[in-house]
């Protein structure tokens, strides 16, 4: 099989191209370029697609003796990646950028440009198993990756490959030390990869402008200003800019944003708590259910999962919790597991529009 290995400069998808080469599989490394204007050097954890990540995956390739290119999607990856996150965040929601990385990148512009060269597959290092058609967990609970990929249409799980899925990362480290790839203790990377800074609030005051508004508490009482609702997200404590505390003293957290009245709700950490969601643009891996449908619902890259029902409307699908969940935001995917005993098998997924308790 002719494999197209996305590696990124770091230690994980070195050791998923190495494993697919040692498969017997011919497999070409492509690094790619998302940055219009790439920062030299990585900055630690934060980042990633800097020059320097381009020359390590350019090393690891060499040791491996494949071939090696670097693509050139910065444009696609602005289009279809970065400028909807901004919209996103004008709007009042919280993206999850590395599901629609997945999504519109790794397995849509690459995968069809892979295609069109003539290979049958591209392999990454995500930490998800297939098996029968099937995505599932990784073996490692503390790496997988099976939520930021549970957005994938069944087409595009068909040309993935993840060959890490069965490893813990502490065995994908020693692996690399091994085969002597330079990546083997090169840190992971952590945050947004198109803010090295970590800062996303300045990221996004580059790009929105801002829209003054109130912070309201449960009573209607107003009880700060803010420049804008991009700066906030729900479930958010820290940052809010409030002079004074809540008559109780306890913390304030942000409940809502309500772009059109340009209006923060805050308030305890109690009101937080939601135990229904209504989502848009639902993907099913499996049949889509006909009646209800119990599984557990996964709403954040690690944790937020629990036991629910789903219904599948008109509009898309109705999801009731068995437990509450805290701080669930508008624009965070909803992924849906299946309910047995192994749990680890992803049905489907959706885009959380609305929350109530």
């Amino acid at each position: 099989m002719r494999v197209l290995a996305a590696m990124s400069g770091g230690v994980d998808s070195a050791v998923a191209a190495a494993r697919l080469r040692d498969a017997g599989h011919e497999v070409t490394g492509v690094h790619l370029a998302l940055s219009a204007k790439p920062a030299t050097m990585r900055e630690g954890a934060r980042g990633c697609c800097s020059v320097e990540d381009s020359r390590d995956a350019r090393r690891c390739a060499d040791v491996l003796d494949i071939p090696f290119y670097v693509w050139d999607l910065a444009t696609r990856f602005r289009d279809d990646v970065v400028e909807p996150f901004v919209a996103e965040y004008a709007a009042g929601r919280t993206p999850n950028p590395c599901l629609r990385c997945n999504e519109k990148i790794k397995f849509s512009a690459v995968l069809e440009r892979a295609r069109a060269l003539g290979f049958d597959a591209v392999g990454t290092g995500h930490y998800a198993r297939l098996e029968d058609g099937l995505l599932r967990r990784a073996v490692d609970p503390d790496k997988d990756q099976s939520y930021v990929l549970g957005v994938l249409r069944p087409d595009q799980l068909e040309g993935a490959l993840f060959p890490l899925g069965d490893s813990p990362k502490a065995q994908v480290r020693a692996e690399a030390a091994e085969r002597g790839l330079v990546v083997a203790e090169k840190p992971d990377s952590h945050d947004i990869c198109f803010i090295p800074s970590g800062d996303t609030q300045a990221f996004l005051a580059e790009r929105i402008d801002e829209a003054p508004g109130e912070m309201v508490d449960p009573s209607g009482a107003v009880v700060g200003h803010h420049r804008g609702v991009h700066d906030f997200t729900v479930g958010q404590r820290h940052g809010l800019g409030i002079a004074r505390p809540a008559p109780d003293g306890r913390p304030r957290y942000v409940l809502g944003l309500e772009p059109v009245s340009r209006t923060v709700r805050v308030g305890p950490a109690e009101e937080l708590d939601v135990t229904e969601l209504t989502a848009s643009d639902p993907v099913w891996l499996v049949e889509p259910p006909v009646g209800p449908l119990a599984c557990a619902v996964q709403v954040r890259a690690h944790g937020g999962l629990v036991a629910a029902t789903v219904r599948v409307g008109d509009d898309g699908v109705d999801v009731v919790l068995e437990q509450p969940l805290r701080g669930v935001a508008p624009g965070q995917a909803a992924v849906f597991y299946r309910p047995d005993a192994d749990g680890d098998v992803v049905l489907g997924s959706a885009t959380i529009a609305t929350t109530s308790r």
